[in-house]
């Protein structure tokens, strides 16, 4: 099976430009949760927590 590699540049304007804001939002809000996760810890907070940092890691990779 041949892997296509992936192109932001062939996605929508809006779609590039929603990529963009979750690029920038997803950061901030993880470093929110995880302040929230060290004094609230519950399964809830370290579940969305790790959701966000692996949203985080794939949009810094550029898997997203």
């Amino acid at each position: 099976m041949k892997r296509r590699r992936y192109n932001p540049y062939s996605l929508p304007p809006w779609l590039r430009y929603c990529r963009g804001v979750a690029a920038q939002v997803i950061i901030p809000l993880t470093i929110f949760q995880a302040i929230r996760t060290i004094f609230l810890p519950t399964t809830f907070d370290v579940l969305v927590l790790a959701i966000f940092i692996l949203l985080a890691v794939s949009f810094h990779l550029e898997w997203i």
